[in-house]
């Protein structure tokens, strides 16, 4: 009898950041390595990865970490996973080229190499425990769920996933090997619930291409496309959009152009001509109505990069009057307050915004109708609904019970949650450390709550730098308090505020100094809270207070 745990260390109660660990008598197998993007209120954060530490503490045990697909809520931590623990990493061709894009852009595993190339035919067995793969549909090609086959019955990973009749062969889902695996036995379903709140059918990807191919068409200017980089399915129909309408396609993002010649070096994207492509500083040769620009901004993020252009700072392209902004991607909802703002920006720029969602329900996850489907063709004895905020988990659940399956049989994880297998039933057996990482530029997990608060608030009240000069022996001042403000007030307006801010830190100090103990960080924390209290009288602000105190000799 195998002994089974299942535990989320990331893709619960959340968007991106999909991390799923099983671990199977004394192996322990990574089911993804994803990333997601900060939410607004982590100011400056560049990306948020799952804790790692269980992984890093009994790296020993890792049989492998198998990536589904190559987006960077699959494959973005991968680097940092890597970094501490060097095992060996699966994936199908297309993921795997993508993943080593990721790798190669770390200094610290630029030169791991331990990468497979899997398929949907491949079978590996870990020393009782095998491994093997299942295609499904989703916006890049060659996704892939994952089994993992136990004497208790098969745990199965079904990574994002949706159910379209119309999909071209590299997107295709394999009904028949779902069924087969349903008919081996699944003890345990990790299921993708992106989708699960909406009934209303997603939008085949063949309706999708001819939508795009329309709206280019019916353009006379310049288009600029915004995409996810890694959503190649998407790029694949813009291109067939160009080529169809006569126009050429520039590529603006600042990742894009390695993960499209990788995809067309694989040949999972296709060029109607070899000179549909240009290059940017060959857009001039071109009338507009000649012209698409594919921009999708830094990591595949296309916003930012629409927001440069609206303002005349990007590096290669100022929305102008007749421009069309068509916006092919489903921004996140941590993004939508930002998308607003910036299709503003565009319209003040004179261009004009076109969301595809306003024509088309758009997901590349499957909504509760395909999750039934799922569970109809798998047959599991046990559901863990994933990738997903609550909300999705909920619905996913209550699809689950709507075709037969047992409320105590359906378990909504939270991240760090351990369930084990034990007597024929899955129960809590304890929590392993989870939660957030957040990655500020080069710095990886020194950016907490105290450095975002403090960010807030920077934003938020600006900051007030007060200096004075003391001799401690002497028990006096030597240079009294002047002050600098960043943020908090205008000057000429506030010199009265000033004034008596420099009076209030100059009476604390000399008072102080009257007593008979001294300690800086004790005179510095009167100097803060005494001026604190000042400011919010007087302007209802709490700026960040930074007192310097010196000392002559």
């Amino acid at each position: 009898m195998n002994t089974i745990k299942l535990t989320t260390l990331g893709g619960v109660r959340e968007n991106g950041k999909n991390m799923y660990i099983a671990e199977i008598n004394d192996s322990i197998f990574v089911l993804d390595a994803g990333l997601k993007y900060p939410e607004n209120e982590q100011l400056g954060v560049d990306v948020v990865i799952p804790n790692m530490e269980y992984l890093f503490e009994n790296s020993d045990r890792i049989a492998g970490v198998f990536l589904t697909h190559g987006h960077a809520d699959a494959i973005g931590a991968l680097p940092y996973l890597l970094a501490e623990a060097k095992v060996p990493v699966f994936g199908s061709e297309l993921t795997i080229e993508l993943a080593k894009l990721f790798v190669k852009g770390n200094d610290s595993v630029k030169k791991f190499d331990d990468f497979h190339v899997i398929d949907e035919n491949t079978e590996i067995d870990f020393g009782g425990t095998v491994v093997s793969f299942f295609r499904t549909t989703h916006s890049i090609p060659e996704s892939l769920g994952v089994v993992l086959k136990t004497s208790e019955g098969n745990i199965v990973y079904t990574g994002d996933f949706k159910f379209d009749q119309t999909a071209s062969e590299s997107y295709a889902t394999d009904f028949g090997r779902l069924a087969e695996i349903g008919r081996e036995g699944v003890l345990a379903l990790l299921s993708d619930s992106a989708n699960a709140d909406s009934n209303i059918q997603v939008a085949s990807e063949n309706e999708v291409g001819v939508e795009i191919t329309q709206t280019i068409s019916d353009w006379e200017g310049r288009i600029i496309v915004a995409a996810v980089a890694s959503n190649l399915s998407r790029i694949q129909q813009v291109f067939d959009a160009a080529a169809e309408t006569g126009r050429r396609v520039v590529l603006t993002g600042f990742d894009i152009e390695n993960i499209v010649r990788t995809a067309i070096r694989l040949k999972k994207l296709s060029l109607a001509s070899e000179n549909l492509l240009i290059k940017p500083k060959d857009m001039s040769r071109f009338e507009d109505h000649e012209l698409i620009i594919l921009e999708t901004g830094r990591m595949g993020e296309p916003i930012n990069g629409l927001r440069k252009m609206s303002i005349g700072r990007h590096r290669y392209v100022e929305i102008k009057e007749g421009d069309l902004v068509y916006i092919v991607t489903t921004p996140s909802i941590a993004k939508e307050a930002v998308m607003a703002r910036v299709e503003n920006m565009v319209y003040q720029a004179g261009g004009v915004v076109k969301p595809i969602t306003h024509s088309l329900r758009v997901s590349g996850h499957g909504n509760a109708r395909d999750l039934q489907l799922m569970i109809n063709l798998l047959q599991p004895q046990y559901l863990f609904p994933i990738q997903g905020e609550y909300r999705e988990l909920d619905a996913h659940a209550k699809a689950a019970m709507a075709v037969g399956m047992l409320p105590e049989r359906i378990f909504i994880p939270k991240k760090g949650t351990t369930m084990s297998y034990e007597h024929g039933d899955f129960v809590p057996s304890g929590a392993v450390t989870a939660g957030d990482v957040l990655i500020d530029g080069n710095a990886i997990g020194d950016v907490g709550n105290v450095v975002l608060r403090d960010r807030k608030v920077l934003s938020e009240d600006g900051i007030f730098i007060v200096a004075i000069t003391v001799n401690r022996r002497e028990k006096k001042i030597i240079a009294k308090a002047r002050v600098h403000t960043r943020g908090f007030v205008y000057l000429k307006k506030s010199r009265d505020i000033l004034r008596e801010s420099t009076e209030l830190v100059n009476q604390t100090v000399e008072n102080y100094l009257q007593g008979e103990e001294f300690d800086w960080a004790e005179l510095k924390g009167k100097v803060r809270d005494h001026l604190a209290k000042f400011l919010f009288d007087q302007t209802k602000r709490r700026p960040a207070i930074l007192p310097v105190v010196m000392e002559a000799k």
